[in-house]
C-alpha cells in the first residue's frame, strides 16, 4: 500500500493565507506558503473545495466542477500551485463533492427550465397522496429534506442545505459526468481524491418514508449499490493510476462497510474516514449538546475500529481535527493548563496508530477554538440553524449560544495563525471569519521556540522511517485503564519482530500503567516529556504524557 507511510496535510483554502487583502484565503496565498508546508515533511495536501460556488455551504455547494471560485484565484494559479508542491515531492488531493450540486449548477438550472434530460439528474418526486412531503426524511442541516422544485408540483431532495440538490446516481449519465470530473483533474496531475459523504449516494430510485421509529439515514446510507458505483468510478478514473490515494468520507458507517470500501482486493478506495470517535461528546447522540467526552467510548471505538478494519485488511484515515469539527484540543485536552502536553499527546495517539494520519492546518501549532461573543460572529449555516432549533426546544439564548460555542464548525475554520501581527498575519484586510487566540499561538512563535510543531515534524519523520509505525499490526494494551489509551504495534514475527508500545495519558493527573516485560529497557522513540525507558513492569505517566517505546527485532 503506497499510502501506508504517507502523512496528509489538510488546507481549508478560505482560511489559510490571503495574498490580496480581500479577507479571504486564496490559491496564491497557498503558493506563498509552500515552503512552510514542505518544512513539515508531509506527502500530500488535501484541499477543501475551491471550485466555483455561491458559498452557501463554504464551497461544498459546487456550481461548476471545472472552474475556480474567482475569490480563490484562477486556473493558472492552481496549475502553478500543483507544480510548486510537486517540486517538493508533495502531491495534491482534491475534494470531490459528488452527492449533490449547488442549485445554481447548470444541471439544476436546466432541469428547472424544463429539460427532462436534466430533471433526471436529480431526485424529483410529487407530494404524497395525503399532501405531505415526498418522504419524512430530515435534512442533516435541519428541517425537511425536500424543497419545492420551481413552479411544478414536484419537490427536490436535499440531504444537506436547501441549496444543495442531491444527484441521482441511478442515471448512468450522471455517473459518467462525475467520472469525467475526476479524469479532468487527473489530467492536471492530481492523484489524490477525497469523496465527500460518498456513502449516501446509494439511495433507491423511488424514495419512501422511513418506517415509524426508524432513522431515515438507514434508508440511504451504505446501501450495496454504493460499492457497485464506487467500483465503477475506480475502473473509469483514479484506478488507472498506480499511485492514486483516495479516501471516502463515510457518514454513520460500520466497520464491516469500512473494510468493504478500503480492502485493496475490493478495488474501491484507499482508505475511509469514519466519525464515531468524534461523537463521544454528544449527549445521547445529539451533536448540539454540551457534555464531557466519554473516554471509555473513545478508547473502545479506537481499539474496535483499528482491530476490526485490520482484520479485514482495510485501512483507516486517522484524524481528530478537520474543517467540520471543533478543535480537538478544546474537546479532549486542557487548553488552559496543559495545552502543549495535550496537543502533543493527541498527536501521538493518532500518528502512531495503524492508518494514514491527517493533519488539519493549525493543529501542528496547537490552535484552539475562538472565543466569540454572539451568534453574529458565526458564519456557518449549520451553526445558525442549530441555534434556532435549540431556542425552539426551550433553551435560553445564553444556553443555546453555549452549545453552539462548543460544537460549531467555524471553530476550526478560523484563519491560520502565522504570527502575532493584526489578524494573525492571515490578511491585511478584514478576515471573513474572526480569529482565535494568536498572540502566543502562531507559526512564527512555534518555529522560534515552540514544542508542538517540532513534535509533529518528528512524528511525520518517524512514520517515514519505521515500518512498524506505517505498516505494523495493532493490538490494544491495558484496554480497561481508566485514563490511558495504549496499544502496541508489531512488524515481523518472533525474535525478528520490531515492536512499539504507545502509552497516552488523557488526563491532567499522573497515573501508573503496566508495561509488558519485553519493553523494559527499550528505546524511547518519542515522548512529550523528558522521559526514560521503563525500568520495571510499571510506569508513571505524567499529565497528558505520551510515551512510545521501541524494541528492535534481532537485538
Amino acid at each position: 500500500m503506497s499510502f501506508a507511510d504517507k502523512v496528509i496535510y489538510q488546507i481549508y483554502p478560505k482560511s489559510f493565507y490571503d495574498s490580496t487583502g480581500s479577507g479571504v484565503g486564496d490559491l496564491r496565498g497557498v503558493i506563498e506558503k509552500v515552503s512552510y508546508i514542505a518544512s513539515l515533511g508531509v506527502d500530500m495536501v488535501w484541499f477543501n473545495p475551491f471550485f466555483a460556488s455561491p458559498q452557501k455551504d463554504n464551497g461544498y455547494d459546487i456550481s461548476n466542477y471545472y472552474a475556480i471560485e474567482p475569490s480563490m484565484g484562477t486556473m493558472s494559479d492552481l496549475e502553478e500551485l500543483i507544480a510548486a508542491l510537486d517540486e517538493h515531492g508533495i502531491g495534491v488531493m482534491f475534494d470531490m463533492v459528488f452527492n449533490h450540486v449547488s442549485t445554481e449548477h447548470e444541471w439544476f438550472q436546466r432541469a428547472l427550465a424544463g429539460e427532462k434530460e436534466y430533471q433526471d439528474f436529480f431526485y424529483l418526486q410529487p407530494a404524497q397522496v395525503n399532501g405531505s412531503l415526498p418522504t419524512n426524511w430530515k435534512s442533516k442541516f435541519g428541517g425537511p429534506a425536500w424543497e419545492p422544485f420551481g413552479d411544478t408540483n414536484l419537490y427536490y431532495l436535499h440531504l444537506y442545505d436547501v441549496s444543495q440538490a442531491d444527484l441521482n446516481w441511478h442515471n448512468p449519465r450522471v455517473r459518467q459526468e462525475l467520472f469525467n470530473v475526476v479524469n479532468f483533474w487527473r489530467d492536471k496531475g492530481v492523484r489524490g481524491f477525497r469523496f465527500d459523504v460518498i456513502n449516501v449516494i446509494g439511495k433507491d430510485e423511488v424514495l419512501l418514508d422511513a418506517p415509524e421509529g426508524t432513522l431515515d439515514k438507514l434508508m440511504y446510507t451504505d446501501t450495496p449499490r454504493v460499492h457497485t458505483w464506487v467500483k465503477e468510478m475506480n475502473r473509469a478514473s483514479f484506478g488507472n493510476d498506480a499511485n492514486s490515494v483516495t479516501v471516502g468520507e463515510l457518514s454513520s458507517t460500520t466497520i464491516e462497510n469500512g473494510v468493504l470500501y478500503s480492502a485493496p482486493a475490493r478495488d474501491e478506495l484507499s482508505m475511509i474516514f469514519s466519525f464515531h470517535h468524534l461523537k463521544v461528546d454528544y449527549d445521547a447522540g445529539n451533536k448540539w449538546s454540551r457534555v464531557p467526552f466519554d473516554f471509555e467510548a473513545l478508547k473502545g471505538l479506537w481499539h474496535g475500529w483499528a482491530e476490526g478494519v485490520q482484520a479485514g485488511n482495510g485501512w483507516n484515515a486517522l484524524f481528530l481535527n478537520n474543517h467540520d469539527q471543533p478543535r480537538a484540543l478544546n474537546r479532549f485536552g486542557d487548553v488552559e493548563t496543559y495545552r502543549v502536553e495535550s496537543a502533543t499527546m493527541l498527536a501521538a495517539a493518532v500518528h502512531l496508530s495503524r492508518g494514514t494520519p491527517y493533519i488539519y492546518m493549525g493543529e501542528e501549532i496547537g490552535m484552539v477554538d475562538p472565543v466569540y461573543s454572539s451568534m453574529d460572529d458565526y458564519v456557518d449555516v449549520e451553526a445558525h440553524n442549530a441555534f434556532a432549533t435549540l431556542r425552539e426546544s426551550g433553551l435560553s439564548e445564553a444556553q443555546a449560544f453555549e452549545v453552539v460555542v462548543s460544537k460549531a464548525r467555524d471553530n476550526s475554520r478560523t484563519p491560520m495563525q502565522w504570527d502575532a501581527s493584526a489578524h494573525a498575519g492571515f490578511t491585511s484586510g478584514t478576515p471573513w471569519l474572526g480569529t482565535a487566540d494568536y498572540a502566543e499561538i502562531n507559526v512564527e512563535a512555534e518555529q522560534r521556540e515552540g514544542k508542538i510543531l517540532p513534535f509533529y515534524k518528528k512524528l511525520i519523520a518517524l512514520r517515514h522511517e519505521y515500518p512498524v509505525i506505517s505498516r505494523g499490526r495493532y493490538t490494544p494494551w491495558v484496554a480497561d485503564h481508566r485514563s490511558v489509551y495504549a496499544f502496541t504495534r508489531q512488524d515481523g514475527e518472533g525474535s525478528a519482530a520490531t515492536e512499539l508500545l504507545v502509552l497516552n495519558n488523557f488526563y491532567g493527573e499522573a497515573t501508573d500503567v503496566s508495561v509488558p516485560e519485553r519493553f523494559i529497557g527499550g528505546q524511547v522513540l518519542i515522548s512529550n516529556y523528558s522521559a526514560d525507558a521503563p525500568t520495571s513492569g510499571a510506569y508513571r505517566l505524567l499529565p497528558y504524557q505520551t510515551l512510545a517505546v521501541l524494541i528492535q527485532g534481532g537485538q
